[in-house]
């Protein structure tokens, strides 16, 4: 489905205020305390499912397609997508260990692992790296087809609201204001907008970014949100990761065209 360029450009523009927003509200809910996290548990194990789902069986065959059309060398041009794929993991894995290595997703309580103001940030500069590819995968979906966005969209904006609630939680812990906790959740949505805003500049570029946004993708639902799935008792959890998965194929089968 190609979108003439004013219609693709709106809708960008529409999903990626959505996806910032849910950053907003995730913040609002901790600096407020209107929502136990008890329930964001449930978007983060949907999500991670999801998420996964659509790296391995959205975003990298889509990859995989726009380099074999581009040229005749499919299998260096499989190199090439897989290699960027490898690329986007590491990227923020490399962040999240040298720049952010102590956070992970839901409301922060040990407040000793965050006590200095330096970790605070440096936890909010990992995810701003999260959020403004979160923005680049959106766009490079749109670039390619309707579909393909909104599926990114959906995957990308079911743990939106956990990154909000976990960044202003980290700010609340390591004694930042509450004031300064909420804007850490707007700036996190100011990236989102970046990444999608980037995109849209470098739109030429999406052969690249979509294969380096299926690896940050991937990197998200299988390192840091199935984590926070194993570490709740039971199965329900487990459970809602399978159901994460199903979504997809459901949305396949009845508005893929």
């Amino acid at each position: 489905m190609h979108l003439a360029d004013p219609t693709r450009i709106l809708l960008a523009l529409l999903l990626g205020l959505t996806a910032a927003g849910a950053n907003v509200t995730g913040g609002l809910l901790i600096v407020r305390r209107q929502w136990s996290r008890h329930y964001l548990k449930y978007f983060i194990a949907l999500g991670s499912g999801f998420m996964l789902a659509t790296a391995l069986l959205e975003m990298i065959p889509e990859s995989l397609r726009l380099r074999s059309d581009a040229s005749s060398y499919f299998y260096n041009n499989t190199n090439t997508v897989f290699g960027f794929v490898l690329a986007g993991y590491f990227l923020v894995h490399f962040f999240e260990h040298t720049v952010a290595p102590h956070f992970h997703f839901g409301e922060e309580t040990h407040h000793a692992e965050v006590s200095a103001a330096h970790a605070s940030y440096a936890a909010l500069l990992g995810l701003v790296i999260h959020t403004f590819f979160d923005g680049v995968a959106i766009a490079s979906g749109l670039l390619v087809s309707a579909w393909l966005g909104g599926v990114i969209f959906v995957a990308i904006f079911l743990h939106k609201i956990p990154e909000g609630f976990t960044v202003a939680s980290l700010m609340l812990a390591s004694g930042q204001s509450r004031r300064a906790a909420f804007f850490s959740s707007v700036i996190l949505g100011g990236a989102t907008l970046g990444g999608v805003g980037l995109m849209f500049v470098l739109r030429s570029a999406v052969g690249d970014a979509l294969p380096l946004s299926a690896g940050v993708t991937l990197y998200v639902a299988a390192s840091d949100l199935i984590p926070e799935v194993n570490r709740e008792p039971g199965v329900g959890m487990a459970v809602l990761v399978f159901f994460g998965v199903a979504v997809l194929f459901l949305l396949k089968a009845f508005f893929h065209v």
